[in-house]
């Protein structure tokens, strides 16, 4: 692993490597590298740094938010412009122009919270290519105003190193933004490619990998596949989310997911503002033989999108990291809803041995004030009952906790539910499409059902057609 002296030094050294650097927030952080290694002036053309509003809307345009995907936008297209318009005809044929720009918010007298910003790059990857981009959104971690800003500047170095020399593997590039660095200090929530460099790569993926390398504990990408920032979807909203592993998704999952929608939006607090409906997929569920299954993923990905659901990708096993999670962006309500046979794991004690508080604890980061759980009822194998949560009885403990939690409406049945839906097992289904069997088909919703035969999805093979 090269030193981000090392790399600095190799981009000044880079011939055909020529830019502009423009910061905004953390000071000239990143320009100051290359500046520190030497021999900066085959590199830099220009470093600045617009931190007056009016000197920045005079330059970049108004803008609602400084520190915004919209405002990194911006700078990056105007100081490409400019750059390559003002250079072209003088060094066009032997330079591989670049921009980078960051709008950052770190610590500072007035400001006490943590610092976040966005960083980009928009770059040739050689003399007269079309230009290409990265966008990565970041949370500082540090307590200290100086060790964010040391932060970004190695950060800064990391993204134009890997763009530079490591944009044919995007995985890489991504491990690679790490390097001298620990989640501890920064987490990365975003990153979105875009252009020739990078054609074919999926942006999904990418939003996987960040979770998977641990740069954030979860991802989020639109129902339309695009990358968004949590915050811009989650901030201030309600939101019901259902988890699952969607191997495939079943007309039971999306049953429980319409079931709690209907009680939740009913809610007092919920009533005026629609809620944001998300689908949870974990790590743990995505791991097969130790590791994750990325053509699995997409094909879960794929099929979800037929809902219109936004996708939570995150590294949360238990139920309470989630809580904790949402409640980082909202104090309005959040509602999970779940299937019956989910909830022993939530209230059994065996799974919380490493909190101090045990069951008690877990229970308290999970059913805070806002937050509700839904619960759709089971049918017994054996008997063919149907089982409510009314119904569902624990031993010890347990039980006790089981009834406040009833009680004080923090655990809530579901009580629109469809008894067709009850026998559907997801696994079940995959076995019966993988087996070639039709009857798989009814036991999902039919967009579902019609993505998984046009892509081949999950290992479906069409049944042979019958010897005439």
């Amino acid at each position: 692993m090269p030193s981000t002296h090392e790399k600095a030094l190799k981009i000044n050294l880079d011939e055909p490597r020529y830019g502009v650097f423009a910061e905004i927030g953390a000071g000239q952080e990143v320009a100051r590298w290359f500046f520190r290694v030497g021999g900066a002036a085959g590199t830099v053309a220009e470093s600045i740094s617009a931190y007056d509003k009016a000197v920045s809307d005079a330059r970049y345009g108004q803008s609602g938010r400084y520190v915004s995907r919209e405002r990194l936008g911006s700078m990056l297209l105007h100081e490409y412009d400019r750059l390559a318009t003002k250079l072209a005809g003088s060094r066009g044929d032997r330079s591989a122009f670049f921009v980078f720009a960051d709008t950052l918010a770190t610590r500072s007298y007035s400001r006490r919270e943590e610092g976040e910003g966005w960083l980009g790059v928009r770059f040739q990857s050689q003399p007269g290519a079309e230009p290409s981009t990265v966008v990565l959104h970041v949370h500082l971690l540090d307590r200290a105003p100086s060790r964010e800003q040391e932060a970004i500047g190695v950060l800064g170095v990391n993204l134009l190193h890997g763009a530079f020399y490591q944009h044919a593997d995007p995985a890489a590039l991504i491990a690679s933004l790490m390097d001298e660095l620990t989640p501890e200090r920064i987490e990365i929530d975003v990153i979105d490619f875009s252009g020739p460099a990078f054609a074919g790569v999926d942006e999904r993926l990418m939003s996987l990998q960040l979770v998977e390398q641990g740069f954030t504990e979860a991802a989020m990408f639109s129902a339309d596949g695009k990358i968004v920032q949590p915050s811009e979807v989650l901030y201030k909203r309600p939101i019901l989310i259902e988890r699952g592993d969607f191997r495939p998704v079943t007309k039971l999952s999306l049953d429980i997911l319409e079931s709690a929608r209907e009680q939740f939006i009913a809610e007092p607090e919920v009533a005026a503002e629609p809620p944001v409906i998300l689908l949870e997929m974990t790590l743990h569920s995505l791991t097969a033989g130790g590791a994750v299954d990325h053509r699995d993923f997409l094909a879960r990905a794929d099929t979800l999108q037929t809902l219109s659901c936004d996708v939570l990708i995150s590294s949360f096993s238990r139920y309470f990291a989630l809580a904790d999670y949402l409640s980082r962006y909202t104090q309005k309500p959040i509602g999970i809803a779940l299937g019956l046979p989910s909830l022993p794991r939530i209230m059994e004690a065996r799974d919380y041995g490493d909190l101090s508080g045990g069951t008690l604890e877990a229970a308290g980061r999970l059913f805070r004030d806002h937050v509700r759980v839904y619960v759709y009822p089971r049918r017994e194998a054996t008997s063919g009952k149907i089982v409510a949560l009314d119904d569902l009885e624990f031993s010890g403990p347990a039980r006790h906790l089981k009834a406040f939690l009833v009680e004080t409406q923090k655990l809530v049945p579901l009580r629109r539910f469809d008894a067709g839906y009850l026998a559907i097992d997801s696994a079940d289904v995959l076995a019966r499409m993988q087996a070639s069997d039709p009857t798989w088909e009814g036991m999902v919703p039919p967009a579902v059902a019609e993505t998984i035969k046009r892509d081949g999805l999950f290992g479906y093979a069409a049944a042979p057609s019958p010897r005439r």
